[in-house]
Parts: C-alpha cells; sequence; structure tokens
C-alpha cells in the first residue's frame, strides 16, 4: 500500500512513523508513507497556504489552489492513470473513524490524505477534490495531522502481513464490533489476585466461550451503544438479555 500524506507540518510525523510495528512494515515494503509539504506548491516568496475567509469572520481558511495542484501533481507522478485513488480530508466535520472504515480503507492499493488546519478549508476542496471526509471524534484538535497518524495507523496494521497474526487483529477490541475479553499473563497469582481458573484449564473450547461472555459482558458495561450493531448468534443474544435484567 502506498499513502501520501499532505500537511503543513511534515516533521510531526517522524516519530509515529519511525517506531514499532509501523517501522517494521515499512521496512518490509508493505506500506510506503510519503509526507509533503503543502507549502511547496505555492507561488509567492511567502508560501502562503491560507488567506482570510470571503464574508468575513475569525480565522483564516485554506487556500484552494496549493491543495489542488498538491493532489494533481502527485497523482500524475505517482498513481497509474485508471486508478480512483481515495483523496481523504481529516475535518471534524467528516464521518466518524471506526474499524469498519479502518478496514475499507485497508482494501484500497493507494490512499492520499489532507490534513486540515486553521478553519477549515476553501470549500471547493470538498467539492470537487476529496472524495471523502473523516473525523476521528467529536472534539477539536489544532489540526488534522493527528488524525492522518490515527488513521494510518488503524489502516496498516490491518494489511497482510503486518502483525504476525491475523488472529490479532480479529481479536482486537472492535474488530468484531464488541470490546476485547480481559486478558492475563504470568504470575498466575499475584498480591492474592489469581488468573481465572478456566484459562489455566487447557479446554480451548471453554476458554473461546468464556471469552466471548467476557467481551459480550464488558461492552454491555462499557459501551453498550456497540451491541446495536454486534454480530451475535442467538445463544449470544439470549446471554445479553439475561446480562441485561441482571443489571
Amino acid at each position: 500500500m502506498r499513502i501520501d500524506i499532505l500537511t503543513l507540518f511534515p516533521q510531526m510525523f517522524q516519530g509515529p512513523f519511525n517506531e514499532s510495528i509501523f517501522r517494521r512494515a515499512v521496512d518490509r515494503g508493505l506500506v510506503r508513507v510519503n509526507i509533503h509539504n503543502m507549502r511547496e506548491y505555492t507561488h509567492d516568496r511567502h508560501h502562503t497556504v491560507d488567506d482570510y475567509s470571503y464574508g468575513g469572520g475569525t480565522g483564516m481558511v485554506m487556500k484552494v489552489e496549493p491543495l489542488f495542484e498538491a493532489v494533481e501533481s502527485i497523482k500524475s507522478r505517482a498513481y497509474p492513470e485508471d486508478r480512483d485513488v481515495p483523496v481523504i480530508l481529516l475535518t471534524p466535520q467528516g464521518r466518524l473513524f471506526s474499524q469498519k472504515i479502518a478496514r475499507e480503507l485497508s482494501q484500497q492499493e493507494y490512499l492520499l490524505l489532507i490534513c486540515g488546519r486553521y478553519e477549515g478549508v476553501d470549500d471547493r476542496i470538498k467539492e470537487h477534490l476529496v472524495t471523502d471526509e473523516i473525523s476521528i471524534g467529536d472534539y477539536v484538535l489544532s489540526g488534522g495531522e493527528l488524525p492522518a497518524m490515527v488513521v494510518t495507523d488503524a489502516v496498516v496494521r490491518m494489511i497482510p502481513g503486518v502483525l504476525g497474526s491475523m488472529e490479532s487483529v480479529l481479536e482486537d477490541s472492535h474488530a468484531t464490533g464488541l470490546l476485547e475479553y480481559p486478558q492475563y499473563t504470568r504470575p498466575e497469582v499475584y498480591r492474592g489476585w489469581s488468573v481465572p481458573e478456566v484459562l489455566l484449564s487447557g479446554n480451548h473450547a471453554r476458554i473461546a466461550n468464556w471469552r466471548r461472555e467476557q467481551s459480550i459482558m464488558r461492552t454491555l458495561e462499557r459501551r453498550p451503544d456497540l451491541l446495536e450493531s454486534a454480530e451475535l448468534n442467538k445463544t449470544e443474544r439470549q446471554l445479553l438479555e439475561r446480562l441485561r435484567k441482571s443489571h
């Protein structure tokens, strides 16, 4: 997968993309990430990327020309002519990012992310340039750089071969619509607190059932909203109803 990111602050990406799982994915050729400075696509000596909003108002708006020229230049140099490349604007007005969207994007061969800044972008960018808008939550950040890192990390870890086992991806919280079950490791007893007996039983079917039940219980307690769309079989739905009544 190739991911291009347009930003005013390329230095922000040096740390997160040079560590841990992400670094190994890059080194193994599973993903290629290119960071582009929007100011390189301006034509004035001050490298201006923002201007006052027509009609007045506080704050500055990102200009239309540098972004259009940047995207068009990257596309012409890097992507096949017949390929539709998702161009995603990171903005508070976008659809709320989720594991489902991460899975969708991980199926793409190319992604181009635009990090919004200031009061937003000239709306002609939304109308005629980007193909999608994504938000990572209902709160205010200084710009789209951190959201771009979040989206990129969530997408890359779903690429086959990035993690040691695809089971890790499938069992993550939110991967199945539920929160992940409790995890334990050695020692077996610490300060009188014991690992649940079922996990020491060696009975894999029993362990799998326990973990699934724990996922449902934990989701009901912490994120009951997720249960509306979770994929549950008949037995699990009956368990859920019993748990709801007991609460």
